[in-house]
């Protein structure tokens, strides 16, 4: 069982996508703002977060790129999981050093194919 990083500002959001950890066999651990989810991942070392991008005060992209430039965090892979789904968001999202993306709203499998992929 690994550690998952889940940050979005909407509770339901962080809780359902919990959900889909759990289910995967993994422990979900949450942050609400982008802030919280740096300080987090350096203390917790994850084996994975999951980033919203849309969020007050700090957007995802501005949390991913402080996590791929501290090397505490860098190694830790990041998927964006957001609203923002146009190729231009994508490709804004790999230049910020995200691994992957995924469109809300998402399934299951797409977030189990993730994990497996990503965590080990």
């Amino acid at each position: 069982m690994q550690t998952i990083l889940i940050v979005d500002d909407v509770q339901t959001d962080r809780e359902l996508l919990g959900s889909v950890v759990s289910k995967a066999g993994h422990h979900p651990m949450y942050a609400g703002d982008g802030t919280q989810a740096v300080e987090m991942a350096k203390q917790s070392k994850p084996a994975l977060i999951f980033l919203d991008v849309v969020m007050p005060s700090q957007d995802g992209f501005k949390t991913c790129r402080a996590l791929k430039a501290d090397p505490a965090t860098a190694t830790i892979p990041v998927i964006l999981v957001t609203s923002k789904k146009t190729d231009s968001d994508k490709f804004w999202g790999r230049k910020q050093g995200a691994d992957e993306h995924v469109g809300k709203p998402y399934t299951q499998q797409q977030v189990d194919d993730l994990i497996h992929r990503y965590v080990r």
